[in-house]
């Protein structure tokens, strides 16, 4: 039973950041009567961008939102995923929701752009955007938060979330450094587009070798694919980070094959206009709030795209918190509360991404025969899909069921 409740105390809100967790919280706090404003440091909502999922209990929170029509038109219903070997010839192909312990039928996929327009269309004239801009500095003296924006713009509101991704200034500002709190899995990747020369369609290959994957990804035939090279590293290349030409030199080094479509992921790669290189990773924090200001999404809990969930329990933390705010006057409690219900459901995700996670890229020769040997028998892979971690998968995507929050008078 849903109750209603007087307009709530803490009413005036900043959040940090505009991508998913951001928008979706900023929605449920306007729904709730809060004042909301939202700082991007982007120059405006970011289009465009490789695929992500939607499942579970977080297909339940964009549903509550009004969303689900248009996410199913924006649906990008990859159909097949083939895995190539290290001549580039075909191993087997599976379903998408083979892999990720989904749904058929029930799952979305949708481009992250088309997803992050989705949830700023019905703020568009209800909250205020701040784009191209960030925090420089916020000073919580108990009663209030003090922002100074990079623009000089200065506000003082009553909470401040950290809604700005894995990488969170609000986070370093409030929790200090992000080392403490990082936790490297491994693998570093480059993402990138490049022209759809071989007509893809609703498709991924994937080629391997022991630590090393090389992805097309297509959507429509008409648009241009993403490329994805990752790999197995002991230690993360911190050093890349602050040069470019470093990075795309370190892949390349990766991927001295000249077979299949290596050598052009390779050379787009070190053209691309609109390189993404990072590294996989997690957030654990030990609390995700301290005093007025509090995180969501990746800031708090970055799941990595291993675990395939980090949109989804970006969108159900985004959706507690905010209703958690609406059902407790005092924003300590509030703040409690929010981290007893979501901190099971993001631990649990999390956990995906580090309970097995060879299918894609198999550490080791052993693995990844073992793994080919699967692709090449549809029958045994068929039973895969039904082993433990399959199942925990689909369990972990639904472990939180939303409840139901006031809404304002």
């Amino acid at each position: 039973m849903t109750h209603r409740t007087s307009r709530p105390t803490n009413r005036r809100v900043l959040i940090s950041g505009a991508s998913i967790a951001g928008p979706t919280l900023a929605y449920w706090l306007d729904r709730y009567g809060f004042e909301v404003t939202v700082v991007e440091k982007a120059p405006a909502v970011r289009g465009g961008g490789y695929a992500i999922d939607i499942r579970g209990t977080a297909r339940a929170v964009v549903d509550r939102m009004g969303l689900l029509p248009r996410l199913r038109e924006a649906h990008v219903d990859t159909r097949r995923i083939t895995f190539l070997d290290a001549a580039g010839d075909t191993v087997g192909a599976v379903r998408p929701e083979q892999m990720s312990g989904g749904e058929s039928g029930q799952d979305l996929e949708v481009r992250r752009g088309d997803l992050a327009d989705a949830l700023h269309a019905p703020l568009r004239d209800r909250v205020e955007f701040l784009f191209d801009d960030s925090i420089a500095s916020l000073d919580d003296d108990g009663d209030a938060v003090h922002v100074v924006l990079e623009s000089g713009i200065r506000r003082t509101v009553d909470l401040v979330i950290g809604a700005d991704g894995l990488h969170s200034n609000t986070r370093r500002l409030r929790f200090g450094p992000e080392e403490p709190f990082h936790r490297y899995l491994g693998h570093v990747f480059a993402g990138f587009t490049l022209p759809n020369e071989l007509g893809l369609s609703h498709e991924a290959f994937i080629w391997n070798e022991p630590g090393r994957a090389a992805v097309l990804y297509a959507y429509e035939p008409s648009e241009p694919v993403h490329g994805f090279l990752t790999f197995v590293r002991d230690t993360p290349p911190l050093d890349a980070f602050r040069d470019p030409r470093a990075q795309r030199d370190l892949v390349a080094s990766r991927f001295p094959e000249r077979v299949w479509q290596v050598p052009r992921l390779v050379s787009a790669m070190r053209e691309a206009d609109d390189l993404f290189f990072d590294i996989v990773s997690q957030i654990h924090l030990p609390t995700w709030s301290r005093g007025r200001v509090a995180l969501a999404g990746d800031a708090a809990h970055a799941t990595s795209f291993l675990s395939g969930q980090g949109s989804s329990v970006a969108l159900v933390g985004a959706y507690v918190l905010a209703g958690e705010l609406a059902a407790h006057p005092d924003h300590t409690e509030a703040f409690a509360a929010y981290e007893r219900r979501t901190r099971p459901f993001a631990e649990r995700n999390q956990a995906l991404a580090t309970s097995g996670g060879t299918v894609v890229t198999p550490t080791t020769r052993a693995q990844l025969d073992a793994r080919n040997a699967l692709l090449r028998d549809p029958g045994a892979m068929e039973k895969e899909t039904a082993t433990a971690g399959a199942v925990e998968g689909r369990a972990a995507h639904s472990s939180l069921t939303l409840p139901d929050y006031p809404v304002a008078v």
